[in-house]
């Protein structure tokens, strides 16, 4: 699809009664009330603390997608741009009705209704569910389980997202985006329906270079059966795992929202127009591999004092995601104090040879919390904008 058509639809079917990081049911809920004459939504289970685990069917076609979200709670990006894809594709546009003709979607929105609620990655058992693929120890898993056994999908998308220390490579740019075609052996055997998923991803990859170059990445495929992309990979199920990361400035993950709703349309797009063999899955391999190459802030050229002796130090300081009164805070977090030469800040401050205090006049040490620093009495913020 045209780079100019996906953001035409993207603006225009955005779901506005979904924005930043805290998604839960009661924001879903209302929505899916909305669709239901539109849409088959069904309860499908439910969660450790009875919370309903919903499931949408959409579309005609002999071609069936799999998709879940939330599987960790605290990941909701794809969540709401899941919402814009289903807005699109219930729309009357003559330019997406060809993929509902083709596909059949099945989408679990939140996996995770308790993960969401509480904004953690682990369910009220403490389990993270995508360790959990072979145990089956958790209904959240065994709701997953009994979906993939009834739909038995072509493709399943994996539906995830990523911190903000990610590089593409080991360069100055974040992975804003993010993949992978998993692994389903030790040995990381390139197999027929790994090829499948690695060729969609290409397709994906090359949409998103025209919007953000040098901004996707690839996760190391290194197997673990007991992860849901692994284990249904292993099964011949072509699986792609989806990663929303950091673009600039983007703490609340809007504009990430809008690259990961065109990664969605435009791979049903492909999928929906090819009977994708996996022959051109090669492009797959230039995509550079993740790396952890980034701080939310890097205070460059600290002047540290030891008795007699002065040096010039780093700070890195990290991000911490936290749940206060039904939003999301982010909380600025001492990580590293050392020569961070081999990282990137997402915001850069020079310090310029001079010492750094924290709110109470205090020398900044690793793990203190801060919303701001003073250099040379100069009071400066360590909150995104």
């Amino acid at each position: 699809m045209e780079i100019e058509l996906l953001k035409s639809l993207f603006l225009k079917y955005k779901e506005s009664g979904l924005n930043h990081r805290y998604i839960t049911n009661n924001h879903i809920g209302p929505l899916l009330e909305n669709m239901a004459n539109k849409l088959h939504v069904e309860t499908i289970g439910r969660s450790v603390l009875n919370n309903p685990i919903y499931g949408i069917k959409i579309g005609n076609g002999k071609k069936r997608i799999l998709m879940w979200s939330q599987m960790h709670g605290n990941e909701s990006t794809t969540t709401k741009a899941l919402f814009d894809l289903l807005n699109t594709l219930l729309s009357d546009e003559v330019s997406v009705n060809h993929i509902l003709n083709s596909c059949t979607l099945y989408v679990i929105p939140i996996l995770s209704p308790d993960g969401a609620n509480a904004y953690t990655r682990i369910n009220a058992n403490q389990v993270d569910l995508n360790r959990d693929a072979q145990d089956l120890t958790q209904p959240e898993s065994k709701v997953l389980r009994d979906t993939f056994n009834a739909f038995k999908p072509h493709y399943c998308y994996n539906l995830h997202g990523q911190r903000t220390i990610f590089s593409a490579g080991k360069v100055n740019k974040p992975a804003t985006v993010s993949f992978l075609a998993p692994a389903q052996d030790e040995a990381c055997t390139i197999t027929s329906n790994r090829k499948v998923a690695m060729e969609v991803i290409a397709v994906m990859n090359e949409v998103l270079q025209a919007v953000i170059p040098n901004q996707v990445g690839v996760y190391d495929d290194a197997f673990n059966l007991n992860c849901v992309g692994d284990t249904f990979q292993s099964e011949n199920t072509p699986t792609i795992l989806f990663e929303a990361g950091h673009y600039h400035n983007d703490y609340g993950r809007e504009e990430t929202r809008a690259l990961i709703f065109m990664s969605y349309m435009s791979s049903l797009d492909y999928i929906s127009k090819n009977d994708v063999s996996g022959a051109n899955f090669e492009s797959y391999f230039k995509i550079p591999e993740n790396e952890k190459c980034f701080f939310d802030i890097i205070i460059k050229n600290a002047k540290i004092v030891e008795g007699k002796s002065e040096a010039l130090t780093d700070i890195g300081i990290q991000y911490q995601e936290k749940l206060i009164d039904g939003k999301i805070h982010f909380i600025p977090k001492v990580e590293k104090i050392e020569n961070l030469d081999a990282y990137f800040g997402h915001k850069m401050i020079q310090a310029n040879n001079l010492e750094v205090f924290n709110s109470e006049g205090k020398l900044l040490k690793v793990d203190y919390e801060n919303v701001f620093v003073m250099i040379d009495n100069e009071k400066i913020s360590l909150l995104p904008k």
